[in-house]
């Protein structure tokens, strides 16, 4: 049940637009020409504001229509929204609106004109996702694979034929089969050895941490997810992510614990256990997008992500390692990387730039350990 939009933008020379009336209506009259020619009827409604701008809108009995804007600073905008029944083809074609943009750009003298691809709103597979720097990216699902609500989110798996099964958590983009440089990222990019050590792993219940891990010959991993439903997805439709290490939830060298990091953190920490490394693969972002200034000791309140890393910090051996990641935009690893700085006891830390595939943006990832 989708709606197709279509936008077109020109841009012309102010002096164009700023004829005399009788010039103004001229060149009117052919836009107007223009759009009928798409089998559209009008204006049927037709406004001109205090500026010179004017605002135009078409029709017809199918119920697809038009918007015509003109700004009289030196922009011309068309909106086209049309009904096109699921799996149907839209009867305004593409062939049809690049013939409309030649004719616009010829009456309107324009050298610059943009027109983007349809915008599909309504579709029962929804193709867009939004990433964390506002951009929107659009996919090519084909299917659905698997979605259910668990206690605690909506859980979607999309297939992509470009980048295999993708998993959503509250349409959040978590990571597709295409995605080994995540996992590699998230455990040094082959630079640590984990034979014979301990590893913490908060998250990750699509299981790539967790399979990768275990082709280290650790001595024990640790991993602590809070959603079943999430691991039971993952072991059914993600086989290409975590393979066979969710076919049993223990083994000889792991245990996966299906609880709340937080409180077992907590647990640990005052019991005194420690961790060679600890990875932070939680859904949300897990790195602060405000520089704060805390104590590892102190018992302040504070936000999640700065909970988590004070928490993992004191689960952390004197010469383990810490791995967490996060969005590369909006100044959120500027404004970790000032928190980090006035952490005490004193860190170190290496932040890497990688491009995950699926994600369409770059992703940061940050190696920390206590400095000495």
């Amino acid at each position: 049940m989708p709606a197709y939009n279509l936008l077109l933008d020109f841009q012309v020379a102010p002096t164009i637009l700023e004829t005399s009336e009788n010039g103004k209506a001229t060149s009117n009259q052919e836009m107007h020409n223009v759009v009928r020619s798409l089998g559209l009827q009008g204006p049927v409604s037709a406004v001109t504001f205090q500026d010179g701008g004017t605002f135009a809108v078409f029709h017809n009995e199918g119920g697809s229509h038009a918007t015509l804007r003109v700004y009289p600073q030196g922009l011309v905008t068309l909106d086209v929204q049309q009904w096109v029944e699921e799996g149907g083809e839209p009867k305004i074609t593409e062939e049809s609106l690049k013939d409309v943009e030649q004719k616009f750009r010829r009456v309107l003298s324009s050298k610059k004109s943009k027109r983007l691809p349809f915008i599909k709103r309504g579709m029962r597979l929804d193709p867009y996702i939004t990433t964390t720097s506002e951009q929107i990216v659009e996919y090519d699902f084909d299917r659905v694979v698997y979605e259910e609500n668990s206690p605690y989110q909506n859980i979607k798996i999309l297939h992509s034929p470009q980048y295999g099964n993708l998993l959503l958590l509250d349409d959040d983009q978590n990571l597709a089969e295409s995605d080994a440089a995540y996992t590699y990222a998230m455990t040094g990019n082959g630079r640590e050895d984990f034979m014979n050590k301990d590893v913490l792993i908060l998250g990750g219940g699509d299981g790539g941490i967790l399979y990768h891990l275990l082709q280290q010959n650790p001595k024990f991993v640790t991993m602590l997810e809070i959603d079943q439903m999430v691991i039971d997805a993952a072991t059914k439709y993600l086989r290409g992510i975590c393979h066979d290490c969710f076919d049993s939830l223990s083994g000889d060298n792991y245990l996966v614990r299906v609880e709340d990091c937080v409180p077992v953190l907590e647990q640990y920490a005052q019991d005194g256990k420690t961790f060679d490394y600890v990875i932070n693969d939680l859904t949300d972002i897990p790195i602060s997008q405000e520089p704060t200034v805390f104590s590892l000791s102190a018992e302040d309140t504070c936000d999640l992500p700065q909970k988590i890393l004070d928490l993992s910090l004191k689960v952390l051996k004197k010469t383990g390692k810490y791995w967490t990641h996060g969005a590369n935009t909006n100044n959120v690893p500027q404004k970790f990387e000032e928190q980090l700085k006035h952490l005490l006891p004193p860190v170190d830390f290496l932040k890497e730039v990688i491009a995950i595939p699926s994600y369409h943006e770059l992703w940061a990832f940050y190696t920390i350990w206590k400095a000495s």
